[in-house]
């Protein structure tokens, strides 16, 4: 496995190819066009509101050793999944906009997004519908109507009974704490993932959804408030250090550009799950045909979750 004990980041990932993968894909949310539209970029650290300086770069560390030791130390296998068109079939950023005026943004609003810049652009849209009267009520709401992939509720339902040796379940994902867990908590599959990083987000005394940055990074190939590489870096080098043992294999389900980072670190024991024909899948097949042999992970496109679990039922059986 490519992960290994020792933390270390390669914030530029040096000798893979500077991808430029052209739109369209099947979806069109900015949030999952930026990786690919800025392989390059240079980011800026920004403080979250109420975090002193510095605090971001503490914050994954201290989340992970707090939370972290109460796994149990058995489990065979670590899978890892995305939210927004991974679990779900959209992406929960758009949906929130269906609480505006008309269902649609200012074009004002609109045009204040920066590249780079996405979730600061969110925490804008946020203040917005606060200040259309949009309620945590009336926000939770559209996250719960928002469909499973398709098939995911089946691969769900197949981590939900295996026998409790086998999988340790993190959801990563570049959204927010409030949009995930009112989608979990309404489909019943909260108790399914053991650990959950993303952005928090809590409402504030105004009623308004205050979403922060979940930390800070050196990767110039992700946005400046999330790299999941070094997320899964980390939490695989303190689980295993807490174990005492590594995982059998490891396993990565997503869609997006900025799933294509933490991919990277996956070795060739380890099975990467990319949505068919998105953002993630062309970044793994570009990088086949470029450098072949530098993606190390066994890749196995997916349309449907029941994809996954028939993979999974045969590698765990081995």
């Amino acid at each position: 496995m490519v992960i290994g004990t020792n933390y270390i980041v390669a914030p530029h990932h040096v000798g893979l190819p500077a991808f430029t993968v052209s739109p369209p894909y099947r979806h069109n949310g900015i949030r999952n066009h930026e990786f690919s539209r800025n392989p390059g970029l240079t980011l800026q650290t920004v403080e979250g509101e109420g975090d002193p300086p510095g605090s971001r770069s503490r914050r994954l560390e201290i989340t992970m050793a707090s939370n972290s030791a109460n796994i149990s130390s058995d489990k065979r296998f670590l899978i890892f999944f995305d939210f927004d068109e991974t679990i779900v079939d959209e992406t929960s950023d758009d949906m929130v906009v269906q609480a505006a005026p008309g269902q649609h943004l200012p074009d004002w609003l609109k045009d204040t997004y920066q590249p780079g810049r996405y979730n600061e652009y969110m925490q804008r849209v946020l203040a917005y519908l606060a200040e259309q009267g949009v309620t945590e009520s009336d926000i939770r709401s559209i996250m719960e109507k928002i469909p499973a992939s398709p098939g995911m509720l089946t691969l769900l339902q197949f981590l939900r009974t295996r026998p409790p040796q086998d999988f340790e379940v993190v959801l990563l994902s570049d959204a927010n704490s409030f949009f995930i867990e009112s989608w979990l908590r309404r489909a019943g599959a909260r108790q399914i993932f053991h650990r959950v990083f993303s952005n928090p987000a809590t409402f504030n005394k105004d009623g308004r959804l205050v979403m922060r940055p979940f930390h800070s990074h050196d990767c110039a190939r992700c946005p400046n408030n999330m790299c999941k590489q070094v997320v899964v870096r980390d939490y695989v080098a303190r689980r295993t250090q807490e174990r005492g043992r590594p995982y059998q294999r490891i396993f990565y389900v997503g869609d997006g550009a900025n799933d294509f980072c933490p991919a990277l670190a996956l070795g060739p024991r380890d099975v990467v799950f990319p949505r068919r024909d998105f953002p993630m899948h062309r970044l793994i097949t570009e990088t086949h045909e470029a450098m072949p042999g530098d993606f190390k992970a066994v890749t196995v496109p997916w349309a449907s979750g029941e994809e996954v679990v028939q993979r999974l039922r045969r590698l765990v059986a081995e």
